[in-house]
């Protein structure tokens, strides 16, 4: 019966050490968070190019661009634009001849562009163009979206 005790006393001693010295297994490491997503562009329309010409081909393009005309040419400033939405943009014409500037013509026009597209301005002058120097600026919504300057010869 001593025998019995001791050997009891031992197997409990035995379980209560393992018991006690069992590691709990670390948890799974918490997965990558995720990578943002690229921000999506911006929208709007925004003014890619800006191209002067005196013909225009089938795509509504400058055939060969030019910044020196004819005193009789058609002037084309043709706005290469990207991106989608509805844009206003204006042409504004000027004479420069030293430190005056005088305003030839001004027009608009309102797009809906929905990605890149071709739009097209044109002057012209009945009886010929005073020779000299000239600009055509371009805005998008009011906001100068930049300036050729050209000749009239």
């Amino acid at each position: 019966m001593k025998a019995f005790r001791t050997s009891s006393l031992v197997l409990l001693l035995a379980l209560t050490v393992v018991a006690c010295g069992k590691k709990e297994t670390p948890a799974p490491a918490a997965p990558p968070a995720t990578q943002a997503t690229q921000p999506a562009a911006p929208a709007g329309v925004t003014v890619a190019a800006v191209n002067l010409g005196n013909a225009l081909g089938a795509d509504k393009r400058v055939t060969a661009p030019s910044t020196s005309f004819a005193r009789n040419d058609t002037i084309y400033a043709v706005v290469e634009t990207l991106g989608s939405g509805n844009t206003t943009l204006k042409a504004r014409w000027t004479f420069h001849k030293g430190d005056n500037v005088a305003t030839v013509n001004e027009t608009s026009q309102t797009i809906a562009a929905n990605g890149p597209a071709v739009n097209e301005f044109h002057v012209s002058m009945p009886g010929g163009w005073p020779a000299g120097d000239y600009q055509v600026e371009i805005f998008a919504n009011d906001k100068s979206a930049g300036a050729s300057k050209f000749t009239i010869q």
